[in-house]
């Protein structure tokens, strides 16, 4: 996408910076080192470009003069800089510096800075960071403000740092569709009362959604192309993308704007998502504490292949698959074993008297344990799991499980067919038959 273009007085101010300037410029471009990085930019409030450069870089070396250039535009409005990478790696590390020279803007969030994509010519600088500026007062008479590394600075709650995400026309892409998180994303005005109202809500829901989904906001006054594409025509509007590999469509949100309305609504996103949980043989003792350690955990004893042929147990395995991925949406392991590898276990659980399959439910936290006693086929099992989650299953307790015996995991082989020896019966024509027998 193009930039968005200036207001004509903004390209005035970008000339008359320029004017202002004069030809013999002086070089107004701050050298940042890892001994003043963190209090001059970090800290502050002020507006940077910054440079992370190498001496040898031919590409460094034709950007130096059109960036001190910009820098004297820019003096007095926002800072620029440089870091020579060379020597202070570690200031650039946290960025994720590939290649020279790479510029960053650290505008109202100094711990979120963004890429810098434009033309390396000083105006074409001189451009993104004034409207790096105007974003930031823009964001502050909204009641937005920067978070600075110590955390001092403001933010959209009032005090604290939030977990939203300053998004641009530049970072979006990298950010939003190249992810394959859940976003949440606000587009708003400054000047809007509602997307005031909504900060604090947005801000408490980004806390606490932090390493489940991300909150992202984009002033769509400044990034009025991006707000387009995705049909913004009010503020504030929510625009949902999905987990996972993203083709650029979004739902809007049209849910309630209280904190906790977002979490739940999240949340429920965020499962319908998620991949159903794995159905996992029984086959050492960490699986069946993985699997205990959930809210329930359904223990099937599958027959043994003699009885049910490899056909049989794929069939029963996949059954248990069905039923995991329609329940994703539940905290519930999933694990299968074969009748009379775990005896110790099955005699706990009351497993056996009515044949396998044979289902067990089992909440490790309270030691209780259910039996499903019916077919088993889908409706079946989900009769059995949906009566659990009404409290209509009886339930028995234990006091405690046996170890699991170590056992080799099923490689999908059928079993192994006894073979009987023939008997010859030839051999039987010099057996001397006693008088008065006329049989064996």
């Amino acid at each position: 996408q193009s930039r968005p273009k200036l207001p004509e007085t903004m390209k005035a101010v970008v000339l008359l910076l320029f004017a202002l300037a004069g030809v013999a410029l002086a070089d107004d471009v701050i050298e940042l080192t890892k001994s003043n990085f963190k209090s001059s930019v970090l800290d502050s409030k002020d507006v940077w470009l910054i440079e992370f450069f190498a001496p040898w870089c031919g590409h460094c070396k034709a950007l130096a003069p059109e960036w001190a250039k910009a820098a004297t535009a820019l003096k007095g409005i926002v800072k620029v800089g440089a870091v020579d990478m060379t020597v202070h790696q570690e200031v650039g590390a946290p960025y994720g510096i590939q290649g020279f020279p790479t510029i960053k803007v650290f505008g109202l969030d100094k711990n979120k800075p963004t890429d810098y994509q434009g033309a390396r010519t000083a105006a074409a600088i001189a451009e993104a960071g004034l409207e790096a500026a105007r974003s930031v007062v823009q964001a502050r008479l909204g009641g937005r403000g920067g978070s600075s590394s110590s955390g001092s600075g403001s933010s959209s709650k009032g005090s604290g740092k939030d977990e939203v995400v300053e998004l641009t026309e530049s970072n979006f892409e990298r950010l939003v569709l190249q992810s394959n998180d859940l976003w949440l994303v606000e587009f708003f005005a400054p000047w809007c009362g509602h997307c005031k109202n909504l900060a604090p809500e947005w801000s408490r829901a980004s806390t606490e959604l932090k390493g489940e989904v991300k909150l992202g906001a984009v002033d769509a006054t400044v990034h009025g192309q991006l707000a387009a594409k995705y049909g913004v025509q009010g503020y504030p509007t929510i625009k949902v993308f999905g987990a996972g590999k993203k083709n650029g469509d979004a739902e809007t949100y049209e849910g309630g704007r209280k904190a906790s309305d977002i979490v739940a609504y999240a949340r429920e996103k965020l499962q319908e998502s998620a991949a159903p949980p794995e159905v996992l043989q029984l086959v050492d003792q960490a699986a069946f504490d993985a699997c205990t350690g959930k809210q329930l955990c359904f223990l099937t004893f599958l027959p043994q292949l003699s009885e049910s042929r490899a056909a049989g147990r794929t069939q029963g395995i996949e059954l248990l698959k069905e039923s995991a991925h329609f329940f994703r949406k539940r905290p519930f392991g999933w694990l299968w074993a074969e009748a009379g590898v775990q005896p110790e276990l099955e005699k706990t659980l009351d497993v056996g008297g009515f044949g396998y399959p044979a289902m067990v439910a089992l909440n490790a936290k309270k030691k209780k344990f259910a039996l499903h006693r019916g077919a088993f086929d889908e409706k079946s099992v989900h009769d059995f799991v949906g009566g659990l989650l009404g409290g209509k299953q009886a339930t028995f307790s234990f006091t405690s499980t046996p170890s699991i015996a170590a056992t080799a995991p099923w490689d999908g082989s059928d079993a192994v067919e006894e073979v009987f020896e023939e008997f010859d019966l030839s051999s039987l024509d010099d057996v001397t038959l006693d008088e008065g027998k006329t049989e064996l």
